[in-house]
């Protein structure tokens, strides 16, 4: 067991909090902060370090009850909006997927030359608190006779709509080229032939699990700052993988850590929630999280100082090798040089630009701090940590 010079517990640190005394600073403060002051002192000053990111996450959707109709139906198929969701759980349940997209128009649209619809903009569109119409079919039973069901609704009108997200906030992500003569269409964006342009995710230095990068405080319980309201880990993510390449401070350099979120929908607010239309792809869903991190000891102050300069990822190229499933890397590029908007790919110069948004990532980042340091945001302390590897 490693011995350190500070050690804090998660009900110390709320207690802080509830008192108004918790020093709290984003994950781009405390890289000066542990520059000026070292680890060990900053472990002292700093009790919560906070994280953000805003990006496509297409693993999203959420969970909806539209309360029980007159006669009743069992709800066997279920559109929002033209969007089909999945109701294959209970009577008036359904869930809508984030990049499920109007039932046969899956590129084009419903609205011709603008933009692609799905469950995406319907999950918006709800917690924006715009009208949907919502339609639904059964198959008729004794006790649910009914068969079709009409009607507009916003979110006041449903039960209950939950944000169940299976996997969001990749701790790394794979920055994409096109090797190929023709321009290609993904969901990491228009790629260019001949490596003309480089696509990339991720905030780097602010995302959520480069500040923590083998989850010593991240697990089921973890309160986090999800759409605009607070939200909770759930689980692991899907596909979630500790066991790959990793670099300085054990940092991954490749897709590695990812949640499961969940939160309630009417909570929350379009802008940190927000349908994507992908050309040529589809739809997704932007989510804004952001996780506060505990300062528990040196370590962790160390950790949560990581930069952009530190933090590398695989460029691969989707033109070819991605489809066919049999990809290797081209090279490994930091997200210092990839945010600089120009990369050297073996001696070509190629122009990079983000799908996350760093800037409203820091927004989360200050949101959370401020609601850290007014008291209206406690830590939750994880039940279970996530699948790790040993540091």
């Amino acid at each position: 067991m490693k011995k350190f010079k500070v050690k804090k517990t998660f009900q110390e640190i709320n207690e802080k909090i509830k008192k108004g005394r918790a020093v709290v600073v984003t994950a781009e403060e405390m890289i000066d902060v542990v520059k000026k002051h070292g680890e060990v002192e900053a472990a002292r000053k700093i009790d919560v370090v906070t994280t953000g990111t805003f990006s496509p996450m297409c693993s999203s959707g959420a969970f909806l009850n539209f309360g029980h109709t007159s006669p009743r139906i069992r709800a066997s198929k279920v559109w929002l909006n033209d969007v089909p969701a999945y109701g294959g759980i209970a009577a008036v349940d359904c869930y809508i997927g984030a990049t499920e997209v109007v039932e046969g128009d899956p590129l084009n649209s419903v609205y011709p030359g603008e933009f692609n619809y799905g469950g995406g903009h319907v999950i918006e569109d709800l917690v924006a608190g715009n009208v949907v119409k919502l339609r639904a079919e059964g198959y008729g039973t004794d006790c649910y006779p009914a068969r079709k069901y009409e009607k507009n609704i916003t979110i006041h009108d449903l039960k209950d709509a939950i944000l169940f997200n299976p996997r969001n906030a990749y701790q790394n992500y794979n920055c994409a080229v096109n090797l190929s003569d023709t321009t290609i269409y993904t969901y990491m964006g228009m790629l260019r032939p001949q490596m003309a342009n480089a696509a990339y995710a991720t905030s780097g230095q602010l995302s959520p699990l480069f500040n923590d990068p083998y989850y010593r405080t991240i697990g089921v319980g973890t309160r986090i700052f999800l759409g605009g309201a607070q939200g909770f880990v759930a689980w692991p993510g899907t596909q979630h993988n500790p066991n790959v390449l990793r670099g300085a401070n054990g940092v991954p350099k490749q897709g590695a850590g990812t949640i499961a979120v969940v939160g309630n929908l009417k909570e929350m607010i379009p802008e940190w929630l927000t349908g994507a239309s992908i050309l040529g792809y589809g739809v997704s869903l932007f989510v804004g999280i952001g996780i506060p991190i505990p300062i528990l000891d040196e370590e962790m102050a160390r950790l949560t100082a990581v930069k952009d300069e530190d933090i590398y990822t695989q460029i691969y190229d989707y033109g070819m090798d991605y489809p066919k499933g049999v990809a290797k890397p081209l090279a490994e590029v930091s997200y210092k040089d990839l945010r600089s908007g120009t990369i050297i790919i073996n001696g070509t110069k190629v122009i990079t630009a983000p799908l996350s948004s760093y800037y409203k990532a820091r927004q989360i980042a200050n949101i959370l701090k401020e609601w850290i340091e007014c008291g209206k945001f406690l830590l939750g302390e994880p039940q279970q940590i996530l699948p790790s590897v040993e540091i």
